[in-house]
């Protein structure tokens, strides 16, 4: 048959460009190692699903995965390495990465966060921390288990904003509440934190009910560009949320924040960026298996974009840090927790939706610890009214404990 021969060909180039540790198991008894000694076994259960390793690449082999076309054997961090060094090993015969534009309506963007979040909270909650904190953790040591580096990362990001007592605090993209109920119990802010996600929102207004925070911490559950009150915020975060917001819409994003921002006010911008100073999209099919299956729309900028975005927008960038390697080992550990829950987790959202936080929360943890992508937090003061002369000249005041 015509796709068993090109089969045996691509076969054949792989064994010309190096070892795979992969062993494939097909349908007829046939055993195929890629290396003397395989970490991930492949069972390959009839001639249709050869299509996926002829030309593969990680979209191809995901979609292969998480339709059942194929089964796998191993841990999922190794099947993910073993994924990738298959497609890099015929990269020269795939696309790389490319720039990728969507369109980002109010309904659109609704439609795209309900597809990730709203999936089912004790599903999130058999991989987060206590506290259901999405994004990433913030390690002062090795050791940190990751509880303790969720509430480390909330602290870091209230601490460099100076949140005082009293002080107007938002958060777009708030999640599951818990930086906004940390900024009204811990620092005494008056908290407001904004989702699409409608079990986001259910979740978070019944915890700040049940903390005793009504009239300190309010959730609302509307799209950031229909927020009112010029200057209404003294200090605002957006954590894991920008991603979402499009490269166009990144001139609205940053202008909307600095309407909402006070003449002395603070933001803090704490999201992913590609690697790629073009802002392309990640290469190997790793993006359009993202597109397609976990953040449908997101794009990612790099630095040097939000850097001109934010300072266009008329907010002075006065600090910026790089997370990178604690975002590697927040998505290792959080697919090392579900992988251990994962029974639990196929029973509360089905196998396939299982599959695919399994190869996207590995993949994301190989991506960052590579440096496909990167995470930063932006530090921005209003530059009109000079705020960010208010803050210490020294960055020592984010570390006091």
């Amino acid at each position: 048959m015509f796709v068993e021969s090109r089969f045996e060909q691509a076969i054949g180039r792989i064994f010309a460009n190096g070892a795979v540790p992969l062993r494939l198991k097909l349908w007829n008894g046939r055993r195929i190692d890629l290396s003397p000694a395989p970490t991930v076994t492949v069972i390959i259960p009839k001639v249709s699903a050869l299509r996926y390793f002829i030309s593969p690449d990680l979209n191809k082999l995901g979609e292969a995965f998480v339709e059942g076309h194929i089964r796998v054997e191993g841990s999922i961090h190794e099947i993910f390495r073993v994924a990738e060094s298959l497609a890099r090993n015929v990269a020269a015969n795939t696309r790389a990465g490319f720039h990728r534009v969507a369109r980002h309506t109010r309904d659109r963007d609704c439609k795209a966060i309900e597809f990730h979040y709203d999936v089912s909270n004790d599903f999130y909650s058999q991989f987060l921390d206590r506290n259901m904190v999405y994004s990433c953790a913030y390690y002062r040591s090795e050791n940190d288990p990751l509880d303790l580096a969720q509430v480390q990362k909330l602290d870091h990001i209230l601490t460099k904003l100076l949140l005082k007592p009293g002080e107007r605090f938002l958060d777009i993209g708030c999640g599951w509440g818990a930086l906004i109920i940390r900024a009204a119990k811990q620092f005494g802010a008056i908290a407001t934190g904004i989702t699409l996600s409608r079990n986001q929102f259910d979740y978070v207004r019944e915890l700040i009910r049940t903390e005793g925070l009504e009239g300190r911490c309010t959730v609302e559950l509307c799209d950031y560009r229909d927020l009112s009150g010029i200057g209404g915020f003294d200090k605002i975060a957006s954590v894991g949320m920008f991603e979402h917001v499009g490269l166009k819409n990144l001139p609205a994003y940053f202008c909307k924040i600095r309407s909402l921002l006070s003449d002395k006010g603070l933001v803090l911008n704490h999201g992913i960026t590609t690697s790629d100073v073009d802002s392309q999209w990640i290469g190997l099919g790793a993006g359009d298996f993202i597109d397609r299956y976990v953040f449908p729309d997101g794009e990612l900028p790099h630095l040097s974009v939000v850097l001109k975005e934010m300072s266009a927008a008329g907010l002075e960038v006065t600090d910026v840090e790089s997370l990178r390697r604690h975002y590697a080992r927040t998505c290792h550990e959080w697919a090392s927790r579900l992988e251990c829950n994962r029974e639990r987790a196929a029973s509360l959202a089905g196998e396939k939706r299982l599959r695919i936080w399994q190869i996207y929360l590995a993949g994301s943890a190989y991506g960052f610890a590579n440096g496909w992508m990167n995470i930063y937090q932006v530090l921005g003061s209003n530059a009109e009214n000079k705020a960010g002369d208010s803050l210490p000249l020294t960055r020592e005041y984010m570390y006091a404990s």
